[in-house]
């Protein structure tokens, strides 16, 4: 449920801390608290994700965890707007057979980016991987073509991020001091004709992250109308390459995803 919803919920009195109506949205719950919801009669209460057989690309699978090539186009997990045919949706008809495994995305994309997608088949495994990556052991790069001449040529996006105050859909940077801090390594790797093919490398993993870094640079995604690129069938941005220890052996696993036609990589010569 979106937090506008939830907050119109308190506001018209459906939400009790204890026995006591909450006052407004921002008032603070002391630890163990009791919260009380009652849910108006128009809501629909959401379905757990059923297993559908939907086609995946399995790039790496062991007993504890699977890495996938999501194509753009494919939403990843289930919502309100989407409730069939996701990724996880196939991934849990992928593992219906096996009792233990309990799924769970340890990576998302936005549904219009393609490449690598990493679900642990254990909580355990998805914390494990979560703590490697909160000490910096997990490497995520991407590949993106953006309009503009990236300069210098390489370079740290530093700037926070928060949610935009007038469309909550989107991210937008934050004032100094404010917002989610959020760092971005990138790379220019070819350039022509106006637009550059920039490696990427996700220090934090905000929503939306690179592409509002870029676009706050002046370097917009080409295909990404939400972020001032211009209007195509996607934006062109793809998960190339995941890297981290492997939560149970703690050998380095390293996995690749082919970069797709639509992907238009063709226009450089690298």
């Amino acid at each position: 449920m979106s937090r506008a919803r939830v907050q119109s919920w308190i506001k018209a009195g459906l939400v009790s801390v204890g026995e006591t109506p909450a006052a407004r949205p921002s008032i603070r719950v002391r630890e163990g608290a009791d919260i009380h919801v009652t849910l108006p009669r128009a809501c629909r209460l959401r379905e757990q994700p059923q297993p559908e057989p939907v086609p995946l690309d399995v790039l790496y699978e062991d007993e504890h965890l699977m890495a996938l090539n999501k194509p753009a186009g494919m939403v990843v997990h289930p919502s309100y707007r989407n409730t069939r045919g996701t990724l996880l949706n196939g991934v849990l008809w992928h593992v219906r057979e096996h009792e233990t495994a309990r799924p769970g995305l340890v990576s998302r994309l936005d549904k219009n980016t393609s490449g690598v997608v990493l679900v642990a088949l254990s909580p355990g495994t998805h914390e494990r991987i979560q703590r490697d990556a909160r000490a910096g052991q997990v490497l995520k790069q991407y590949l993106a073509i953006v309009r503009g001449t990236p300069r210098p040529r390489e370079g740290v996006i530093t700037l926070p991020l928060r949610h935009d105050p007038v469309d909550r859909r989107r991210m937008a940077v934050a004032e100094a001091g404010t917002g989610a801090p959020s760092e971005t390594r990138y790379r220019v790797i070819a350039e022509k004709d106006g637009c550059a093919l920039v490696q990427c490398e996700l220090v934090t993993g905000r929503t939306h992250q690179i592409r509002v870094h870029l676009s706050a640079c002046g370097w917009p995604l080409v295909g990404d109308a939400v972020y001032g690129g211009d209007s195509a069938a996607r934006h062109a941005l793809h998960a190339c390459r995941i890297a981290f220890p492997h939560p149970v052996t703690r050998t380095p696993v390293q996995i690749e995803a082919p970069v797709p036609p639509d992907f238009a990589l063709d226009r450089f010569e690298t």
